[in-house]
């Protein structure tokens, strides 16, 4: 059962259950080298002050469950000729896997992002060790386009990246 689930816009006072979550290696082996490991309240801190940045083409959100802060989702618009993409991404402190949450957060941001934005396609990759992300992006409607093979590294090891996409 998809649980109720709440997108906010970060705050000050979220840094210390931030940084609390996100300083967990089973989270960073899942996510891009820029989420720092460890994850200090100075990175929250950084992290906060930046999504608060008007002049951003990002759109990041605090994803709560039960009033409690459980991870982040956001979406990058791209730029040039692919300025109507955007790339999502999200992550879930450990407590909350395996409860829906990040799925009901993915649908929702999705249908915010396609009614309120110009951006018609998002995107989103996947590393080939993650199976737990597969399962929330094709519960929420997205499919698998593109498998690049040997593209990414991540702690020293050479994977594959699944390419999920969702058309307005």
């Amino acid at each position: 059962m998809e649980q109720a689930i709440e997108l906010r816009p970060f705050q000050r006072n979220m840094a210390a259950d931030l940084a609390r979550l996100a300083d967990n290696p089973k989270v960073s082996a899942q996510v891009r080298d820029n989420f720092p490991y460890p994850y200090t309240i100075a990175d929250a801190h950084y992290w906060i002050d930046m999504c608060s940045n008007a002049n951003s083409n990002a759109f990041q959100r605090a994803v709560f469950f039960e009033g409690k802060f459980a991870g982040g989702i956001g979406v990058v618009r791209q730029e040039d000729i692919y300025r109507n993409n955007a790339e999502i991404g999200y992550w879930l402190g450990e407590p909350f896997w395996g409860c829906n949450i990040m799925t009901a957060a993915l649908r929702e941001m999705t249908s915010w992002i396609f009614e309120n934005t110009s951006i018609t396609r998002l995107f989103a990759g996947v590393f080939e060790t993650n199976a737990a992300s597969v399962r929330v992006l094709e519960k929420a409607g997205y499919e698998l386009e593109a498998v690049h093979r040997k593209a990414i590294i991540k702690n020293g090891l050479v994977l594959d990246e699944h390419l999920y996409v969702k058309l307005a």
